[in-house]
C-alpha cells in the first residue's frame, strides 16, 4: 500500500524493495540509535520507494544458495572464502571489503535464519550446504560445501523473510512509484531527495528527505538473453550517473553458464553442484578441457568462455525447439542425478525445464548457453553504504547518499561474482548501511525538529528536478495524441529489444575494439537518438506503463554508453572481460578500478590489496 500522503520531509527513502533495501530497513529500525528514539517517543519517517510490489523483487528469483562457512558439514574457514572471493574476482577485489564479506558472512546466515529462512536441512538439523562454483577449503586445494540453501528458492525464502519481517517493524511503503530523479545539491556534496512517478495515478512527488539508499539491482535488460526479470533495467545506476556521480567497474557484466536455450531463463548453478554435467555435441564433457580440477564448477566466467569456444568450434548443439536455427547452445546432462535426489534439491530446475523446453532432466539432454546476470560494477560506496566520488588524493563522500546490492559497488566481486555471494552481499551490505543511516539519523531526527516547530523548505535543487520531471511526462502524454497517424510508429519496448540484440551481438562473454566502436556508434548515432523521440500512445495518466517504459530506455542507454566506454578504455582481459584483442590480463596497468561519468570520462583507483597478492587463476 501506497501513502496517502508525502510528508514534507523523511530522515531516509530507501529506494528498491529487494534484498538489499529491505535488509536496509531492517539494519536501521534495529539499530541501537533508532530503540534510543524510540524510548524518547520519537519515530523515525523512513519510506521504501519500489517500481514493483516488495515481494515481487528479483530477490525472489535467486535459486542457489547463500555462501557463508559455517563448517557444519565439512570442514571451513572464513580465510578460505576470504581467498576464494579475491581469486574469483580476479584480483580487483578490495580485500578490506571481502575480508568482512567473509567473516560476517556465518552471522549473517544465522540471522536470516532466525527471520524465518527455511534452509534445507541434514539429517542431524543444521543448515544444509552445497558446494558452488570457485568455493575451496584450504585455500584453493578442494572443493567445499558452503552455499546454504532452501531446495533451489533461496532468494524466495529470504524476500518474503524479510519483508514479513519489515511489515511487523511497521516499514511504510510506496508501491509501484517510479523514482526518476536523483536529486543533489549545487555542489554535488550532499543528497537532497528524490522525485519519483505514482504509475497507479499518474503523480510526480517531490520527496525530501536527509538521506537517500539506492537499492535497484541490476541491469541485465542490456542484454536480449538475460536471467534477470523485465524490470532490472539499471535505474539506480543511470540515475547516478544523471545526477553526476561514477560509475566503478561497469564494464564487468557476468553472463551465467546455463541460461535455458534461447529463454535467458536460468538454471541453477545447484544443478551442477548436484551432479549435472556439460556436453558438447559429440557428447563430451569438455570442462576437464578448460578447469581440469573444478571442471563444471569453475567460476562463471571460466565456464561461460568454455561454452562459447565450443560453439565456435563447432561442437555446439541447436535449441531442440528450434532444430534448423543456430548451433549456439551445449547440453546440460543431469541424467546422473538421482531422479528422487533431483526432485527433492531441485525442483524449481526440474519444473522450469519441464514447463519451457518440454524435457525431463531425468532423462533428457537440456540445451543451455550463457545469459546476462549480474552487474559487478555500480554506484561506489563505502563498506558502510556511503556513496563517494574519487579524488586525487581518496574519496569524496556524498553526505546522505548511500546504495546497496546488486546497483552498487563495494567492490566484493571485482571482475567476477563466485555464485553465493550476491545474496550474501546484497544481505549484509544492505544491514551495514541501514545502521549507518540511523547513526547520522540519531544526531538530527527529523521528528525532533517538527516537535521544536521547524519547518522544512524543499530545496530549489528538489523543487526545479520535480518541475522538470512534471513537464517531461506531461509532454509524453500530452504528445500521444499528436502522433496518431504520424511515422513515430517506435515504441520503448522495441527499441529495448533492439538494444538488447545490438549489445549481445557486440558485448557478449566476448568483444574487441573493432565491436566495441560500433556498439557505441549505433549508441550515439540510431539508439540514444530514438529514445530521445519516443512517446506514449496513451493520453491516460492512471496505470500508464509506457511513461516508465520510455524512462527505463532513457536510463539502458545511457548506462550501455557508460559500459561500453569503459570497456573500451581497459585493454585487458580479466574476469567476465574478454577481450580478443588484449587477451592476457595486465596488472601493470589495470590492476585497479574504472570510473565512469555521463560525460564518458574514465578515471582510475588502485585496488586495495591488503594480504593476498595477485597470482594465477587456474581452477
Amino acid at each position: 500500500m501506497s501513502p496517502t500522503k508525502v510528508e514534507d520531509m523523511y530522515d531516509a527513502v530507501i529506494v528498491g524493495a529487494g534484498g538489499a533495501g529491505l535488509s536496509a530497513a531492517l539494519g536501521f529500525y534495529r539499530s541501537q540509535e533508532v530503540a534510543d528514539l524510540r524510548d524518547r517517543g520519537i519515530e523515525p519517517k523512513v519510506l521504501v520507494i519500489s517500481k514493483l510490489q516488495p515481494l515481487r523483487s528479483h530477490t525472489g528469483s535467486a535459486e542457489g544458495g547463500i555462501a557463508a562457512s559455517l563448517g557444519d558439514m565439512e570442514p571451513d574457514e572464513w580465510q578460505w572464502h576470504y581467498y576464494d572471493t579475491v581469486k574469483g574476482g580476479d584480483w580487483l577485489v578490495d580485500q578490506d571489503a571481502a575480508k568482512l564479506l567473509a567473516k560476517e558472512a556465518a552471522h549473517t546466515v544465522r540471522d536470516l535464519e532466525h527471520d524465518g529462512v527455511a534452509f534445507s536441512r541434514t539429517e542431524d538439523g543444521r543448515i544444509a550446504q552445497r558446494r558452488f562454483g570457485g568455493h575451496t577449503s584450504d585455500f584453493g586445494k578442494a572443493p567445499v560445501k558452503r552455499a546454504a540453501y532452501a531446495a533451489d528458492r533461496v532468494g524466495h525464502q529470504i524476500l518474503f523473510a524479510l519483508w514479513q519481517q519489515c511489515v511487523a517493524q511497521g516499514v511504510a511503503f510506496a508501491e509501484e512509484w517510479y523514482v526518476t530523479d536523483l536529486v543533489l545539491n549545487a555542489d554535488h556534496t550532499a543528497s537532497e531527495g528524490v522525485v519519483a512517478y505514482d504509475v497507479a495515478t499518474g503523480t510526480t512527488h517531490a520527496i525530501a528527505a536527509r538521506n537517500v539508499l539506492m537499492a535497484t539491482g541490476g541491469a541485465g535488460r542490456l542484454f536480449h538473453t538475460t536471467s534477470n526479470s523485465h524490470d532490472l533495467t539499471g535505474d539506480g545506476m543511470a540515475l547516478a550517473l544523471q545526477a553526476g556521480l561514477d560509475l566503478e567497474d561497469t564494464e564487468f557484466l557476468q553472463f551465467h553458464p546455463t541460461g535455458l536455450a534461447h529463454t535467458g531463463i536460468l538454471l541453477s548453478e545447484a544443478s551442477r553442484a548436484e551432479g549435472g554435467v556439460l556436453r558438447n555435441a559429440t557428447g563430451e564433457a569438455f570442462m576437464e578441457h578448460y578447469a581440469p580440477e573444478h571442471k563444471d564448477l569453475a567460476a562463471r566466467d571460466v565456464v561461460s568462455r568454455a561454452i562459447r569456444s565450443e560453439v565456435m568450434a563447432g561442437r555446439g548443439v541447436a535449441d531442440p525447439k528450434d532444430p534448423e536455427g543456430p548451433k549456439d547452445c551445449v547440453w546440460l546432462d543431469m541424467t546422473g542425478i538421482d531422479a528422487t535426489r533431483m526432485h527433492e534439491v531441485l525442483p524449481q530446475v526440474v519444473e522450469t525445464i519441464r514447463d519451457y523446453a518440454g524435457l525431463d532432466p531425468a532423462t533428457d539432454l537440456v540445451p543451455v548457453k550463457p545469459t546476462a546476470h549480474y552487474t559487478m560494477g555500480g554506484i561506489p560506496i563505502t563498506v558502510d553504504g556511503e556513496v563517494y566520488i574519487p579524488t586525487a588524493d581518496g574519496r569524496q563522500i556524498i553526505t546522505g547518499m548511500y546504495a546497496a546490492g546488486e546497483c552498487s559497488c563495494v567492490s566484493v566481486h571485482g571482475a567476477n561474482r563466485l555464485g553465493g555471494n550476491s545474496l550474501l552481499d546484497a544481505c549484509l551490505f544492505g544491514t551495514r548501511a541501514g545502521r549507518s543511516i540511523a547513526t547520522r539519523v540519531a544526531s538530527d531526527p527529523v521528528a525532533a525538529s517538527d516537535v521544536e516547530g521547524d519547518t522544512h523548505a524543499l530545496a530549489q535543487e528538489l523543487v526545479d528536478a520535480s518541475n522538470r520531471r512534471k513537464g517531461i511526462i506531461d509532454t509524453l502524454l500530452e504528445s500521444a495524441d499528436s502522433a496518431e497517424g504520424t511515422s513515430q510508429s517506435d515504441n520503448a519496448y522495441a527499441l529495448i529489444a533492439d538494444l538488447g540484440t545490438f549489445m549481445e551481438a557486440h558485448a557478449a562473454v566476448v568483444t574487441d575494439a573493432t565491436l566495441l566502436d560500433k556498439a557505441m556508434a549505433a549508441l550515439r548515432n540510431d539508439l540514444i537518438p530514438r529514445s530521445e523521440l519516443l512517446h506514449a500512445h496513451s493520453d491516460s495518466k492512471v496505470f500508464n506503463q509506457e511513461i516508465t517504459a520510455i524512462l527505463e530506455a532513457h536510463h539502458l542507454c545511457e548506462l550501455a554508453l557508460a559500459m561500453l566506454t569503459a570497456t573500451r578504455a581497459r585493454e585487458e582481459s580479466r574476469g567476465s572481460l574478454y577481450r580478443s584483442d588484449f587477451p592476457e590480463r595486465n596488472d601493470a596497468e589495470y590492476l585497479r578500478h574504472s570510473f565512469v561519468n555521463l560525460n564518458g570520462d574514465v578515471s582510475w583507483a588502485p585496488v586495495n590489496i591488503v594480504d593476498i597478492e595477485p597470482g594465477s587463476r587456474s581452477y
